[in-house]
């Protein structure tokens, strides 16, 4: 994994404004070891308690937009919190995982740091966070609207009809079947096995032959 181990000035430039300092505090308050990495396919950042006598890591992707940057790092600290207040006695994304996330972006929520539609997406994330960004799908879909490079032949699962075919990320083409809750019943063309996808997972539209 690439990184970029970056003076904690720069990362002025991925935070909105007004949040480098209240975050800066935390930072040095818990000693910790701030990483930005290239783009990773899995995850958009990772927490990592301190050994015996090192610092907490946490890793971010240096090409998320600055609100989904920051609530990534938010995400991050809470695992922090949580792991100073119970160690590892407790689920990672569990009911104080929970709490600590809530009160966390709340106090940044007050800061007035995000836009309108954003900040109305996140008062359901206080109070009740998803274990991932990518779980709540009002608010991904609002975050993705701040993305400095738009991709304009990307759709949406759930933008698609029942029956037409789509390519995912990885170039298996899949049929939509039905929603069931947040996901859709797709089946792989080639294989015939059935998965459930993201309504928000990004995908093009397949226009060859099967």
């Amino acid at each position: 994994m690439a990184t970029s181990e970056h003076p904690m000035q720069k990362l002025a430039e991925y935070v909105p404004d007004g949040t480098f300092h209240p975050v800066l505090k935390i930072l040095n308050h818990y000693k910790v070891h701030l990483k930005i990495t290239r783009q990773r396919a899995t995850v958009l950042g990772d927490y990592r308690h301190k050994g015996m006598y090192g610092n907490h890591i946490i890793t971010v992707n240096g090409n998320l937009n600055k609100y989904e940057f920051i609530l990534t790092l938010l995400h991050e600290l809470a695992h922090l919190l949580t792991y100073e207040q119970y160690k590892n006695k407790v689920a990672a994304h569990g009911i104080e995982w929970k709490t600590n996330y809530g009160l966390i972006l709340k106090e940044f929520v007050e800061l007035k740091c995000f836009p309108t539609d954003i900040e109305t997406a996140l008062q359901k994330t206080i109070r009740n966070p998803a274990a991932t960004t990518a779980g709540e799908s009002e608010l991904i879909k609002i975050l993705r609207k701040y993305n400095t490079h738009i991709k304009l032949d990307v759709l949406h699962v759930e933008d698609l009809q029942d029956g037409q075919l789509f390519i995912t990320k990885d170039g298996r083409v899949f049929k939509r079947g039905n929603l069931r809750r947040k996901r859709y019943e797709c089946i792989d063309v080639k294989t015939g096995l059935r998965y459930h996808i993201s309504a928000i997972a990004e995908v093009k539209l397949y226009e060859g032959e099967t």
